[in-house]
């Protein structure tokens, strides 16, 4: 499969009908939070110690969802050993995590540009420049997904923190309807998020994954940049770190999925190499130049005592995993 630029955006703000919008009053994200009632008579030191009392609540919320986001992981390993992608969706700040997270999995992982895909509603303009208009159009992704030929083997997370949103809601039933399997990420309970699922413009199958992260009324009344950004960033790093343990990306905590381009790499594999391998740091060098600067491959070339081609093949093999070959490091 072809894989797209790992950060992708679409536009299909223009036509937005604002009509007479829809109550979302009764959303956790909506409401008000009695310990900032009075944010704005606080010295500064108690606005900041307010905030960090509410962001304190993150960690646990997140663990709580912890089995249902390796539900996901566990799917979208097994889908992008057969091709597929992780593509994450949103509107504003969703959006915008969303791209992060897929922007920064290349240079961690060194994974292919487009294994992880950020799509975010309003274009390229939207990381910067806000264009909530774009998260009312459920149609609106539809183009980004007929481009990126989204199929069964892609994973596609909707992020959406009162899990209201039309764009991402609709987003989920077309990629649904292409053979992908579809999550969302909110910050709202369970209970709420089924019921907007229920309510969605497109139907939605009820298989949907939902990652919940109840994170409760914010320190300013419905920004959700604030505790929901937090947990959502959270969960996504979780999520995509994860997903590339899962793909043989890392061998223990080391990461050995990595091609020495530059300095810092060439130093990081070569300390690595000299620890794994009980190489002096120039014999280590040499060793990581045979490899083409792979450290993963060098690895098995010490170890098992093979050539570059071998060394490969049995990488292959073992869908680059060296636990399997090399058992675990010391």
């Amino acid at each position: 499969m072809t894989q797209p630029n790992s950060t992708t955006v679409t536009d299909h703000s223009s036509g937005t009908h604002l009509g007479h919008p829809a109550d979302r009053g009764h959303l956790l994200t909506e409401q008000r939070l009695p310990a900032s009632a009075n944010l704005d008579a606080l010295p500064s030191a108690g606005v900041l110690g307010v905030i960090n009392d509410q962001d304190a609540i993150l960690t646990a919320v997140v663990r709580e969802a912890i089995p249902v986001i390796a539900s996901l992981v566990d799917a979208a390993v097994a889908r992008m050993r057969r091709g597929g992608r992780l593509i994450y969706l949103g509107a504003g700040t969703s959006g915008r995590l969303g791209v992060l997270d897929a922007s920064e999995c290349p240079p961690t992982f060194h994974c292919e540009q487009g294994l992880v895909v950020g799509i975010i509603a309003g274009g390229d303009g939207a990381l910067r420049k806000s264009s909530e208009g774009a998260e009312d159009d459920p149609h609106g992704a539809a183009t980004e997904l007929t481009r990126l030929n989204v199929g069964a083997d892609d994973t596609v997370l909707g992020i959406a923190a009162g899990a209201t949103t039309p764009y991402v809601l609709g987003a989920l039933a077309l990629a649904q309807q292409r053979g992908a399997m579809a999550a969302l990420l909110c910050c709202v309970d369970e209970t709420a998020a089924r019921k907007a699922v229920a309510d969605a413009p497109l139907p939605v199958e009820l298989s949907l994954i939902i990652i919940a992260l109840p994170v409760g009324a914010e320190v300013v009344t419905g920004s959700t940049r604030m505790k929901a950004g937090t947990a959502t960033k959270m969960a996504l790093n979780m999520l995509s770190t994860a997903v590339f343990v899962g793909l043989g990306k890392t061998w223990g905590n080391l990461m050995v999925d990595l091609r020495a381009t530059n300095a810092k790499l060439r130093d990081r594999a070569a300390r690595i190499l000299c620890g794994q391998c009980d190489l002096p740091r120039a014999d280590a060098l040499t060793l990581l130049d045979e490899a083409g600067g792979k450290v993963k491959l060098a690895l098995v070339m010490r170890h098992r005592q093979l050539d570059a081609s071998k060394a490969q093949r049995l990488l292959d093999e073992h869908h680059g995993i060296l636990l399997a070959i090399l058992g675990p490091p010391r």
